[in-house]
């Protein structure tokens, strides 16, 4: 029995308290078992001296960026994958934003060469999706919740994840490969 003021999170599967497809499921732990593992490789390998240095590690923004968004990947893919409507999926979830907030306001002090990037587009789109999947929970929204988290952590988390990998040159290519 629930209160009126905590709406009753309804999941798909209530036997499991899973409210993601198995095939999401998949998706979200590959993606967070390969973002986390690359990511924690490459800061070790900077931190231990390893990787080649690198001068973005110079600038507080970059840095701010890089401590906030380490423990959004895997506190993410785990609050994906985890039971949720628990104490513990609240208080995680507003962790998690947080440090996706903190990233997404750190990269806007983050420029490639002075200037915007297409990169900086998942800026706006991690204020409004973070937003919206706050007030769906409050609204007991869960369908509308798990549409934006899922966005959130799959497009504006993973696409630049990936991108900072993959593009020669950028902090985390260079500490993952250099």
């Amino acid at each position: 029995m629930t209160s009126l003021s905590q709406p009753a999170f309804s999941n798909t599967h209530p036997q499991s308290g899973f409210d993601i497809s198995p095939v999401q499921r998949s998706i979200v732990t590959i993606v967070a078992a390969a973002l986390t593992f690359a990511a924690f490789y490459a800061v070790a390998r900077g931190l231990l001296g390893i990787a080649p240095s690198h001068i973005a590690t110079r600038y507080l923004a970059v840095m701010i960026h890089v401590t906030t968004v380490l423990p959004a990947i895997p506190l993410g893919g785990y609050l994906l994958l985890a039971r949720k409507g628990t104490k513990m999926h609240k208080l995680l979830g507003k962790i998690w934003v947080a440090l996706m907030l903190v990233t997404a306001t750190s990269a806007v002090f983050i420029k490639t060469s002075g200037s915007f990037s297409f990169i900086h587009l998942f800026i706006p789109m991690t204020f409004w999706a973070s937003y919206k999947l706050v007030v769906a929970a409050r609204r007991g929204d869960i369908k509308g919740h798990k549409k934006e988290i899922l966005g959130l952590y799959l497009g504006a988390l993973t696409i630049p994840g990936v991108v900072a990998f993959a593009l020669p040159g950028r902090l985390m290519n260079v500490w993952l490969f250099g």
